[in-house]
């Protein structure tokens, strides 16, 4: 039997949550440095954890500084990236 290490940054999965979350994934794509900002709502705070999470790993993976802010009176959450 042979083995090899690899460097885990190789290794691409894919996760459940990305096909949920496509739609949020492409308006995130599109966003342009102080330009309009992302309206979402959400039902409750497992959901808006889990498109922040979604946010996390896009910012990292393409090394980019989306942020966040949150209007919990209207559940809705904001994404936006700053000039």
């Amino acid at each position: 039997m042979k083995i090899k290490v690899i460097p885990r940054s190789n290794i691409r999965t894919s996760k459940k949550s990305s096909s949920k979350f496509r739609p949020l994934i492409e308006a995130l794509e599109s966003l342009q440095p102080g330009g309009d900002a992302i309206e979402v709502t959400y039902g409750n705070d497992k959901e808006l954890n889990s498109m922040r999470n979604v946010v996390y790993t896009f910012n990292r993976e393409n090394g980019q500084k989306v942020k966040s802010g949150k209007d919990a009176v209207n559940s809705k959450i904001f994404f936006f990236k700053d000039k």
